[in-house]
């Protein structure tokens, strides 16, 4: 199947915004700004817009760009055979994506990538960070290091999901998922980034059945909540 992204209709805009808009990425951690322009000119890359719910990237596609969000919210989902969806993260800008398959071996994706908003991407080559480049670009080596980080630190942030939904009850679940939150913000009073029917895809739950014992774990004194603030009592 051909890969979607390379068919994105390009925008139009100053390089220079560009910049301004992907220098946050972690990504580019500890390289230096003016050097930015190059580097995305040697790279290569392309910008592409979303609405909320398009899709950005198909299961089964071949995803050759890593996709860095300027703005907007990006969801990955796994979709079993019965079409059941199970929502396995939600990123945020600058957050990317794309780099397990852009930059293995195998460049299939397992999963789809669907804008939850609306949403702006820079995708990037990463395949001259990655292989000799003859211009000897200083910033490849920086690349592949902060790369390297960001693949690390997904693989923590999967470890914690694997052990909020292997619990075996929901309400383990949700405290599970809480109790991560509130490590992650370092208070028992916090907000949480999902709403009620992604929370309920990403603890693989019906959406009802959250709602009611949620309800029933306010009522037995264990939190507190008001739409997305959630307080640990």
């Amino acid at each position: 199947m051909e890969n979607r992204i390379v068919e994105i209709t390009i925008q139009e805009e100053p390089l220079q915004k560009t910049v301004r808009d992907v220098i946050r990425s972690p990504l580019f951690t500890g390289i230096d700004p003016t050097d930015m322009q190059s580097l995305l000119g040697c790279q290569g890359y392309h910008i592409g817009a979303y609405r909320k719910g398009e899709s950005i990237a198909l299961e089964e596609e071949h995803i050759k760009y890593v996709g860095i969000i300027l703005s907007g919210a990006v969801d990955m989902v796994k979709e079993d055979i019965w079409g059941n969806k199970t929502l396995l993260t939600r990123m945020h800008s600058p957050e990317l994506f794309g780099e397990s398959f852009a930059c293995g071996s195998d460049t299939l994706s397992i999963v789809s990538f669907i804008a939850a908003e609306k949403t702006e991407i820079l995708f990037m080559s990463f395949r001259k960070a990655m292989h000799t480049c003859c211009r000897s670009c200083s910033f490849h080596q920086q690349l592949i290091e902060n790369m390297v980080r960001i693949i690390a630190d997904k693989n923590r942030d999967l470890m914690r999901k694997i052990e909020v939904v292997s619990k075996k009850s929901l309400r383990e679940k949700i405290m599970a998922y809480l109790s991560v939150q509130a490590q992650l913000n370092g208070s028992r009073y916090f907000e949480i980034p999902l709403g009620r029917l992604e929370l309920a895809d990403y603890l693989c739950a019906d959406r009802s059945a959250l709602t009611r014992e949620l309800s029933k774990m306010r009522d037995d004194g264990l939190i507190d909540y008001d739409k997305n603030m959630f307080r640990i009592l």
